[in-house]
């Protein structure tokens, strides 16, 4: 019996010759497919990474092109306020445009909504300083005067086309992400629609 025992535990002679006779990997059988393997989910990791920051980057896109748009339904807002409402507040589209004189290109203004009428605080002049037409966030409210700076600038500039008729509203918001400086412009006709 112990001699077939140690017969059967004796490797065959021929099998340790060839290298489909043997049990297991190597070291260097172990050491490429680590290198595979950590290959793999490096790639991985980086493409989830690109994917992380590409969203991010629409995320803010976006809010850009809202803040852009909003810009120019406020003065939208400021145009048929002065218009519809002339008979209560004595104004119309004269003061309307009068109001945005002092706002052109390399003049540009700012929107404090937090005064969402006819006073003049409702538009001021972008300061040549540190905060410009800074915006800034408060409680998920973009505004110029309170909150933590948001990253986003916003200026709002006119052009007259036509006195008696015709304004085109620029409305441009700015901010920096990652390596580059990105920079939104929209731009509207706003009619004098009352005569």
């Amino acid at each position: 019996m112990k001699k077939t025992l140690q017969q059967k535990n004796k490797a065959c002679p021929q099998c340790l010759k060839h290298s489909f006779c043997r049990r297991g990997f190597t070291l260097v059988e172990t050491l490429v497919a680590i290198s595979i393997f950590t290959m793999s989910i490096l790639a991985l990791l980086s493409v989830l990474s690109q994917g992380i920051s590409n969203t991010h980057y629409a995320k803010t896109k976006m809010t850009g092109l809202y803040l852009a748009q909003e810009g120019i339904e406020y003065i939208r807002n400021m145009r048929d306020t002065f218009v519809l409402y002339s008979e209560r507040t004595g104004n119309d589209w004269t003061k309307f445009r009068a109001k945005l004189a002092s706002c052109n290109l390399g003049n540009e203004c700012g929107i404090d909504n937090g005064a969402l009428s006819t006073d003049p605080s409702f538009i001021f002049k972008c300061s040549s300083g540190a905060s410009g037409c800074k915006l800034y966030l408060n409680n998920g409210n973009y505004n110029a005067t309170t909150g933590n700076e948001s990253g986003f600038v916003r200026k709002i500039w006119a052009e007259v086309i036509d006195p008696d008729k015709e304004i085109k509203i620029f409305s441009s918001v700015s901010w920096n992400q990652g390596s580059g400086a990105y920079n939104i412009t929209l731009s509207e006709n706003l009619f004098n629609w009352v005569e």
